[in-house]
């Protein structure tokens, strides 16, 4: 089964830890990585750029639309993401408890299993 682990940042929550704290996160990541990895878990990883260079695109008459992002005003933000394949619901919680941002306080972890790729529905 095939989940996706959002990862949602606060700004101003990581602003306020201190450097070795902020070390410590892009650590715990390396090590989460490599043992996704080693399990046959991950399928792909990716982080995602400020929001501040966003472009939100609408069609409006036929033509589209751009402009400057975010598409929401909010203190969160999707900062990236793991795309993970493994056996059941309960492993990809488990999983999502040992990614660093988790046991920071004002940060989010949200797990959502993946209903299709390139057309193949999944139940």
């Amino acid at each position: 089964m095939k989940f996706l682990i959002s990862m949602w940042i606060n700004p101003a929550v990581l602003d306020a830890l201190t450097e070795q704290e902020q070390a410590a996160i892009g650590e715990g990541h390396g090590r989460f990585m490599a043992a996704l990895k080693e399990s046959g878990e991950m399928i792909t990883t990716q982080a995602l750029s400020d929001p501040t260079q966003a472009a939100v695109v609408s069609v409006r008459n036929g033509q589209p639309v751009v402009t400057d992002g975010p598409f929401l005003e909010a203190k969160e933000h999707l900062g990236g993401f793991y795309l993970i394949d493994c056996e059941n619901r309960e492993r990809a919680i488990e999983l999502a408890a040992q990614i660093p941002d988790a046991a920071i306080p004002g940060l989010g972890i949200e797990v959502r299993q993946v209903m299709f790729a390139d057309g193949q529905l999944e139940a």
